[in-house]
């Protein structure tokens, strides 16, 4: 996995406040363009009802998935550091899902009336719902105290451990460098003090 990559497979909303992994160069946006959330949204497209959406994301609909980011990220460190999270961000997150809520549309399937959730609106506005509501799920789970920050020391990735030894956001990024840093520090040559 490189750095360049989203970590994925979290939660939709870790998923989401992971797009901005440290680097060299301090933190980088895999959002920052639109084409970047289009190239996102392909990765995460089983966890998101956007499978009839062809259009490609504006600046507008980036504007409000960062908005949203932000917004998760602030309440995730929040509790994270055992502090209640800001009012202001709870109450964006839940504004962006009253902007457009899911409506269960009936429709016939040949042998039964099935239920579709659908949203309205532009598709900004439509994936901060979404996504507003995938941070809901998890600030409310009670699994969120449970929540960790990535053990290594450049790392700022955040996951929800399935095993209460797990360290690292991933073992192939940052598991395996500690795995290495490791075995070259039990491993080097002692140097030599008369040098």
């Amino acid at each position: 996995m490189r750095e360049s990559e989203p970590l994925t497979g979290e939660p939709l909303a870790l998923d989401l406040v992971n797009t901005r992994p440290a680097g060299a160069d301090g933190r980088t946006d895999l959002l920052g363009t639109p084409e970047r959330l289009a190239a996102w949204l392909a990765v995460e497209a089983d966890r998101l009802d956007l499978s009839a959406e062809s259009a490609v994301p504006t600046e507008a609909d980036l504007a409000a998935v960062h908005a949203v980011r932000a917004h998760t990220e602030a309440a995730v460190q929040s509790l994270l550091h055992g502090q209640e999270p800001p009012v202001a961000a709870l109450s964006a997150l839940t504004d962006a899902q009253r902007a457009a809520p899911a409506v269960r549309e009936l429709t016939w399937d040949g042998g039964a009336v099935v239920p579709v959730l659908r949203r309205t609106g532009p598709l900004g506005v439509r994936l901060a719902a979404l996504l507003a509501e995938a941070a809901a799920d998890l600030l409310t789970d009670p699994a969120v105290g449970r929540l960790r920050e990535c053990e290594a020391d450049d790392c700022v990735m955040i996951f929800l451990p399935a095993h209460p030894r797990r360290r690292w956001c991933s073992p192939a990024r940052c598991g395996n460098r500690a795995r290495v840093a490791r075995y070259y520090q039990r491993h080097k040559q002692p140097t030599d003090p008369r040098r």
